[in-house]
């Protein structure tokens, strides 16, 4: 087992003899060691509250070292209120917890402890230095000074409610506690821990867990045809989702032409959404009134008379490999012009344009994508306090619930705002219990 030692703010290689160690009691313990589960502990510390992280990994905080490519994006500038449409269908539920703690928030603690971070044009925030250690650090250091344990490289194999609170078995000890919380995290990245063991421990004490999948993941695509156009770029498309042959929802993002697929922002975000076997109907051309879009190409082509057809589309500002592969595509010789460009060729380019179809075969996996889809269910945690409404002093925060944010630091936001919430009422629960 490796231990952190608070006063020599050192890991410790410790070989414990199962059989002689007595259980131990705690006020509170957090079985997790990553961003959320190290926040709550040192946000509910203090006033003699024994408080212990159980981490399985050798060291805490692993995932966070990866976020961002190691750059950590971890929050956004924008106003508070508009982060609830980052959620998918579920932001409304992190409505209490981000307004309890907010983004300023986020960003004064670590400023206040002498990180200073910085913000990119488009609003994300990072550590002005780009790494995520600075972060680790912090929130290691913070435990430290506020007497939390941190024992790492000891998974826990097993959560039960007794009549004197909550029993964790791991290896090489058994655990006693008032309170508990689950920042176990999801199913991603699961070399950092991430294994979905909060999953099995919540089914344990009786709750429900969501379908859980990849989600910020970008797509591989069906008879992929654009491998050749790979890391070509386009802002704000229009890219809409159809299955079974209905259109179900709509957005507008950023995307990127992959070696295998599409990726970039929209398509992110878009993929908790996203199943296998449903088509992505891509709008290279700007507007989102399809009809409108639609008659101004026949317009355009109309005029062009004797200038090539894809003259007028680089007239749209689209690249012209891509303007090629369209009209290879629809079957149009890369010299034709408007004059000679047949109805049928006409309708086949304009539906390319404009809902450029893309088959999904499947999503990144859990070692590619960043997050996960799903989780524990909401209906059975109290928003207002992150508790268990099955399982009194039971808490979820973090990746373990069934959230999962966009791209642009709203997913690490969840976890400290959600952490802080729950670190709230475990105060208020201790106080209540005096």
């Amino acid at each position: 087992m490796v231990l952190f030692d608070p006063t020599s703010h050192e890991y410790l290689s410790v070989t414990f003899q199962p059989a002689l160690i007595k259980m131990e009691k705690y006020s509170l313990v957090v079985i997790g060691g990553g961003p959320a589960g190290l926040f709550c502990a040192l946000r509910a510390a203090g006033n003699g509250r024994k408080i212990l992280i159980v981490e399985k990994k050798p060291l805490p905080g692993q995932k966070l070292l990866l976020s961002g490519s190691g750059q950590c994006n971890i929050t956004h500038e924008e106003e508070i209120g508009s982060f609830l449409s980052h959620y998918g269908d579920n932001g409304r539920f992190l409505k209490p917890a981000l307004m309890n703690f907010q983004n300023r928030d986020l960003i004064s603690f670590f400023t206040g402890r002498g990180l200073p971070l910085m913000t990119e044009p488009g609003g994300k925030v990072f550590p002005l230095s780009r790494k995520a250690s600075g972060i680790l650090d912090i929130l290691v250091k913070e435990c430290t000074a506020a007497h939390v344990e941190i024992r790492c490289g000891d998974p826990v194999l097993e959560v039960s409610v007794r009549a004197e609170g909550f029993s964790i078995r791991t290896g090489q000890r058994t655990y006693r506690t008032d309170q508990l919380v689950m920042a176990t995290g999801g199913i991603t990245y699961p070399a950092t821990g991430s294994t979905g063991d909060g999953y099995v421990f919540a089914r344990s004490l009786g709750h429900s867990v969501t379908e859980v999948s990849p989600a910020l993941a970008a797509v591989t695509i069906q008879n992929y045809q654009f491998s050749d156009l790979a890391g070509i770029s386009f802002a704000d498309v229009i890219i809409s989702l159809t299955r079974a042959g209905q259109k179900i929802r709509q957005r507008t993002g950023d995307l990127l032409l992959t070696h295998s697929g599409l990726s970039g922002p929209g398509i992110l975000d878009f993929s908790r959404f996203i199943r296998p076997g449903d088509t992505l109907r891509i709008s290279f051309l700007p507007g989102i009134d399809y009809q409108k879009v639609k008659e101004t190409l026949l317009n355009r082509i109309s005029a062009a008379g004797n200038a090539r057809v894809r003259t007028v589309l680089t007239a749209y500002d689209l690249p012209e490999r891509l303007a090629n592969k369209l009209l290879t595509l629809a079957g149009i010789e890369l010299d034709l012009t408007g004059a000679h460009l047949s109805r049928k060729d006409r309708s086949a380019l304009i539906e390319l344009l404009t809902g450029c179809p893309f088959v999904v075969d499947r999503l990144a996996g859990i070692h590619e994508a960043m997050v996960t889809r799903g989780g524990v269910s909401l209906a059975e945690i109290n928003p207002r306090t992150m508790e268990s409404r099955l399982v009194p002093r039971l808490f979820f925060v973090g990746e373990v619930l069934d959230i999962d944010g966009d791209t642009g630091g709203y997913n690490l936001q969840a976890a400290f705002s959600t952490a802080a919430l729950a670190a709230q009422r475990i105060v208020e629960r201790t106080r209540e219990s005096a």
